[in-house]
């Protein structure tokens, strides 16, 4: 059993994850909805022509277009052609039980509640920074390669026993396997990195991780592997 000092540094509210849309994303996006030479477009003007020209489309039609364009691999048409009907009312990015695809839909929704002054649900993550100290400075290394299980562990006792995590993934959270971790903290970044300790950044939705604003200083373990 590995012993670690866990402290949450910051806490905040994001309505769009950092970087989720490039001047690529928007160029693409034109030309596949059949922009006229978009190419010729300033970089500075390709988001704002790219939500124009969602907002030329019937909002389930801007999800579908959307939603094809990030998930054309992972989804069947059909499949987005449902999604995107719910993508009016329904939060998927907490309610689609493929957690895989939640970042993806989280960002899907934020260009489409932009583009269209808030007809489609307003999207909400979090952001945070948490220090977490090892006993013995060895432990730290198995924060190295995959944070997303171990920190997930970690952060768990931050949150009161009846948050959704608890509810749902108790056994996983205990020990064993738990593939879904990486899904729910969407993007873990380490800095200020010394012997025993480490800090991370930490971005996930509110769905998962609001009640962590809350957290103190505490101690937490993890389970032997």
């Amino acid at each position: 059993m590995s012993t670690f000092t866990v402290e949450r540094l910051s806490f905040q509210h994001l309505s769009e994850l950092p970087n989720a849309w490039q001047n690529a994303d928007y160029l693409a996006l034109l030309q596949q909805l059949a922009y006229d030479n978009p190419e010729a477009l300033a970089p500075a003007e390709l988001k704002e022509m790219c939500q124009m020209a969602l907002t030329d489309l019937e909002p389930a039609a801007a999800a579908e277009a959307v939603l094809t364009y990030l998930f054309s691999e992972e989804l069947k048409d059909g499949q987005i052609e449902q999604l995107a009907h719910q993508m009016e009312t329904e939060k998927l990015w907490e309610e689609n039980p493929k957690l895989e695809l939640h970042e993806g839909f989280f960002n899907a929704t934020q260009l489409l509640y932009d583009a269209y002054n808030g007809k489609f649900p307003h999207p909400q993550a979090v952001e945070f920074k948490v220090k977490i100290t090892a006993t013995d400075p060895a432990d730290l290394a198995a924060l190295d390669a995959e944070p997303a299980l171990p920190l997930l562990r970690l952060l768990a006792p931050g949150l009161s026993d009846s948050a959704l995590l608890h509810r749902l993934f108790g056994d996983q959270l205990a020990g064993g396997e738990f593939l879904e971790a990486p899904a729910i903290l969407w993007q873990i970044t380490p800095s200020d990195k010394t012997a025993n300790s480490v800090v991370f950044d930490v971005i996930s939705s509110d769905y998962w991780m609001e009640d962590f604003k809350y957290a103190n200083t505490y101690e937490a373990s993890l389970p032997a592997e």
